[in-house]
């Protein structure tokens, strides 16, 4: 299991837009709030670099986080993430509160396992398609996986896994999947036809002439022959 990402907090009492602002501004923090489980809500804000560093890591939009302040921890998940749209910069982050027993929904990534020995591409020559790396979860807080594993060695050309013939951990289900509202997840394709270049007819090599100029040429030189000879009888006549 990897390791629990934490997160060290400072209380705030000043609260606002302008308050926001000096935060950031002047203290170089991001202001937040920690909510739920029927307690209070909670102002905090966190320090700007180890915020940044967190949430490079794809876990931190999905594991349950431990806030740590003035003793204390809050085991929380991120709900909200504020950007400035333009600049990219951190404006505001919203935790929930959670317990060993919260339902919560969360988004999962994709693992395919065996790829490189799927039957279907070793043996036909077919090209795995993924339709979904990501599927929305509800499960318990305590529970929840770094990834959703789906085995794709023995699937054929030809053959599909749909979202509800993955495997899901214990105590987890994807809301509002039915018959109706099934996806596909991944398939195995034949690969589509290479289209062959059209022939082209060699370029004439250095030095060559199409069929028909040389006589052209040809006749061209006689002309230039015949004007001069008239030159030289109208001289001779002078």
């Amino acid at each position: 299991m990897t390791d629990q990402i934490t997160l060290n907090a400072d209380l705030r009492e000043r609260t606002g837009t302008n308050k926001a602002r000096e935060i950031r501004n002047v203290d170089g923090m991001v202001p937040a709030i920690v909510y739920g489980d029927e307690k209070e809500t909670l102002n905090i804000k966190l320090k700007l670099n180890e915020l940044t560093k967190a949430s490079e890591n794809e876990l931190f939009y999905t594991q349950v986080l431990l806030i740590k302040t003035e003793g204390k921890e809050e085991k929380v998940v991120l709900k909200e993430l504020q950007r400035d749209p333009a600049k990219g910069k951190f404006l505001h982050a919203d935790f929930q509160r959670v317990s060993s027993k919260t339902k919560l929904k969360v988004i999962i990534p994709v693992n395919f396992v065996n790829e490189e020995e799927c039957a279907g591409v070793k043996v036909d020559g077919g090209v795995v398609a993924k339709a979904i790396r990501e599927i929305e979860i509800m499960c318990l807080a305590g529970n929840i996986p770094e990834s959703i594993d789906v085995d794709i060695e023995n699937l054929n050309l030809g053959d599909s896994i749909r979202l509800t013939e993955i495997s899901l951990p214990e105590g987890s289900e994807i809301p509002g999947l039915t018959d109706e509202t099934d996806q596909m997840v991944v398939s195995v394709n034949a690969p589509k036809a290479v289209e062959e270049d059209p022939i082209v007819e060699e370029d004439l090599e250095d030095g060559e002439v199409a069929e028909g100029e040389e006589a052209s040429d040809s006749g061209s030189e006689e002309t230039t022959s015949s004007d001069e000879s008239s030159s030289e009888e109208n001289s001779e006549e002078s």
